[in-house]
């Protein structure tokens, strides 16, 4: 085994070409505190005891990040896909029942054109009757003297039995 001092000056590799043969542990005093908390923990002493469970433990978890990380992005990916369907799901929706209020607003259009053509025809015909029926008899006595009448009517017809024609 190395010794601590040779941990700080970097390890040898005799198969590596001479300018890359030392590399240098990782020099964080964190992961080194990290590290020596870890195997003081009883649970550091077992794996320190116990090197074969260690390795299976370290074996299991090397060969688990890969379906964990396929996991993962699949939730992600998921979550994504569900968010863009959402969205253009409420796209649809909002474009049909858009659509939908177009159709209405446009026949609510036309039926209130043909409700107030009706109402206007009924106005200026019930207004007439009225004038009409309500118009004071001596108004009706004055314009039946003078020869005139409220509404228009057909030239009077000769009736050739009245003696007080002018043309005999």
């Amino acid at each position: 085994m190395h010794s601590l001092f040779q941990m700080k000056q970097g390890c040898h590799l005799p198969f590596m070409p001479s300018g890359y043969r030392e590399f240098s542990p990782p020099t964080s005093s964190a992961m080194r505190k990290e590290v020596v908390a870890f195997m003081n923990s009883r649970v550091g002493q077992y794996l320190d005891d116990h090197p074969f469970v260690a390795l299976s433990l370290l074996v299991f978890i090397a060969v688990s990040a890969i379906p964990v990380a396929f996991f993962l992005i699949f939730v992600v990916a998921t979550a994504v896909v569900a968010c863009m369907g959402v969205i253009v799901m409420e796209g649809v929706v909002i474009s049909v029942g858009g659509i939908a209020l177009l159709c209405v607003l446009c026949g609510l259009g036309i039926l209130s054109l043909a409700v107030s053509g009706v109402l206007s025809i009924c106005y200026i015909a019930l207004s007439a009757l009225v004038n009409y029926w309500h118009t004071p008899n001596s108004l009706v006595k004055k314009q039946a003297a003078n020869g005139s009448s409220l509404l228009p009517s057909s030239p009077p017809v000769s009736d050739p039995s009245n003696k007080n024609m002018k043309g005999e």
